[in-house]
């Protein structure tokens, strides 16, 4: 793997496919620079390179650093952040490119600030390696879409005239990624699943969690629960009773009663929450209830049952066909009536009550157009949080990050309300359309967060461009409610440890997590050199379980067979299929089938 770039991300990459994944790792950055130069702005600057190195030496391999419960826990594998070679360079040019091994590496990520270095870059080595897997970092995402379509297309070609054959550029693949399209979906799951083990596949959450078996655990107990591997019993490094055991068959999980393994669960929206954007009917047809008020609802339906009973008095009085009664109660109700003069006194009384109702409609009737009036008006406005929410997630900032980070949470069904200061925030649009509840104000202003029903919020995720005001919400927060989940997003790695630290050790009861961008982003990158299957990986001891998405379409090992026949014991597990909710492991994989796998590096190769 080759890692190019000039900030903290390519520092933090290398460290990511060196200590999890196992790669060999070549790193090019600028001369004497270790650290990032400075940032775009909203960015932390950068810290000095001793600074640097330390944080990432104690980063990825300590859960407590920004995401787990206190010091490096069992089962997780700490990365060792230096790479197999460091090459300097002033430019990206085809030389450097050459010197770095590009014409034999498996994948190269180019992730320099400047999407323009990537981009040439990236054209380069696509010509000295047309097999080449290419990650770029871009902030232009239609701009992306091209060079992706672009560079696959040059890739097919060149392997194609090359080895004589359609098919020689398949392993080649290019993937365009940004800061925020890496670090929302983990922001997002975070808040909702309290861990960053987790891995998201098209609207699919699943999170990593050890616990010990009591005998009735295993594959099929549950829907989405699966047993993903056996702990050794001991410390991190092995050396328990038992050694780790990964994608345990149904046998050796129900031997293994009491001990400790890693097993794998589906998250989904908090039962009994109330949805704080209700989706729209896929007509675009504005709900009916939306359009008048709860009041003006009742004063409808108490005028029509007053105009029923005197249809029905004025039937029983004169003895006219029931429809007929009915007619001239309407007849009556909207004045264009003979007045009832030589009738009964019985039909002159209801006459006279009919003329009474419809005076009641005329000003009902007025109120019902201008309610429904200023509903079509208001449309596009911002919706207050309901009274009673509860069991949501409380989201400030509607930035780029935030932005997605909602469209995130309303994908999987999670009610939201967000705080957001700029009346001319980009998110703004984004909330009118998914109908999300927005606070406009300063969250370090007393009220709003009140506003936001935070004392009943099941999350905080504070994600604004300013490290201060997240901390300052946070802070806050956690004064009303001491056992708040809070998420924060940070862009200074060592701000993001001291502040983890601090909140963890003043609120013991309460889930913390402190996530910087370069730390977000990394795992993400890593998943895409490793190719586009791949979806995530999660550490178990010194071990590593990927998660890929695989087609069945063609595939020996899974077409033809059922889920439970899919399974190879310690190698693969399937453990989703993607568009079916319900699936027994009966089902027999077809052909258009898309399953979602856990495999170790072995297993994974011996799939592709």
């Amino acid at each position: 793997m080759v890692v190019c770039g000039d900030d903290g991300l390519a520092h933090r990459l290398a460290a990511e496919l060196r200590g999890v994944h196992g790669e060999q790792v070549t790193l090019v950055v600028p001369p004497n620079e270790r650290t990032a130069r400075p940032p775009v702005v909203g960015r932390a600057r950068a810290a000095s390179a001793a600074l640097f190195d330390r944080v990432v030496s104690a980063a990825v391999g300590t859960v407590g650093r920004t995401g787990g419960t206190g010091p490096p826990a069992a089962g997780t594998a700490a990365p060792r952040p230096d790479p197999d070679g460091v090459l300097e360079a002033e430019e990206l040019t085809e030389a450097v490119l050459a010197e770095a091994g590009v014409a034999r590496a498996a994948a190269l990520a180019l992730v320099y600030d400047d999407d323009e270095t990537n981009i040439r870059a990236a054209l380069t080595a696509r010509r000295l390696n047309p097999r080449l897997r290419l990650v770029l970092r871009l902030y232009n995402r239609r701009l992306g879409q091209h060079i992706e379509e672009l560079l696959d297309q040059a890739a097919a070609l060149a392997a194609g005239d090359e080895d004589g054959g359609p098919d020689a550029g398949a392993e080649a693949s290019t993937t365009v990624l940004s800061d925020a399209d890496t670090a929302a979906p983990v922001l997002a799951a975070t808040a909702v699943a309290g861990t960053s083990r987790v891995v998201q596949t098209e609207g699919l959450l699943l999170r990593a969690v050890e616990r010990p078996l009591t005998g009735q655990d295993g594959t099929g107990t549950g829907p989405g629960l699966c047993t993903l591997a056996l702990l050794s019993g001991g410390d991190p490094d092995g050396g328990g009773e038992h050694e780790p055991r990964l994608l345990p068959d149904d046998e050796e999980v129900r031997q293994a009663a009491g001990r400790q393994a890693v097993v794998l669960e589906h998250v989904s929206a908090p039962a009994g929450a109330e949805s704080a954007a209700p989706t729209r009917r896929m007509t675009g047809v504005m709900p009916f209830a939306s359009l008048f008020s709860r009041r003006l609802r009742w004063s409808l339906a108490g005028l029509v049952g007053c105009v029923v009973g005197l249809a029905v008095a004025l039937w029983l009085v004169t003895g006219i066909h029931p429809l007929r009664a009915f007619y001239v109660t309407l007849l009556d109700l909207f004045a264009i009536d003979d007045p009832a003069l030589r009738e009964p006194l019985g039909r002159q009384v209801l006459q006279l009550l009919s003329a009474l109702v419809g005076l009641l409609l005329l000003p009902l009737l007025l109120a019902a157009a201008l309610e429904a009036f200023g509903t079509f008006r208001t449309a596009s406005t911002l919706r207050r949080p309901p009274r009673g929410l509860s069991g949501h997630v409380v989201l400030l900032g509607l930035g780029k990050i935030g932005t997605r980070v909602l469209t995130r949470l309303r994908e999987l069904n999670i009610p939201v309300v967000c705080v957001e200061s700029d009346p001319e925030a980009r998110g703004l649009a984004t909330a009118r359309r998914l109908r999300v509840p927005v606070v406009l104000g300063d969250v370090t202003q007393e009220g709003v967060l009140e506003g936001a029903q935070i004392h009943r919020a099941q999350a905080l995720l504070a994600v604004t461009s300013s490290d201060t005001t997240n901390l300052e919400a946070v802070l806050y927060a956690r004064t009303v409610r001491p056992d708040l989940r809070v998420v924060l997003r940070l862009y200074d790695d060592d701000f993001a440890t001291a502040v983890y630290r601090t909140l963890r050790t003043a609120y013991p009861q309460a889930l913390t997590r402190s996530r910087s961008v370069t730390h977000l982003a990394a795992p993400a990158f890593a998943g895409a050199m490793l190719g586009r299957q791949v979806l995530g990986a999660v550490a178990v001891e010194r071990r590593v379980l990927l998660f890929a998405a695989i087609d069945v379409d063609g595939h020996p090992r899974l077409e033809g067979r059922t889920v439970r026949e899919a399974f190879h014991s310690g190698s693969w597990r399937v453990l989703a299929l993607l568009g079916h909710p319900a699936t027994s492991a009966e089902h027999v994989l077809a052909k258009g089938d898309r399953v979602v796998v856990a495999a170790t590096r072995r297993g994974l190769a011996e799939l592709r």
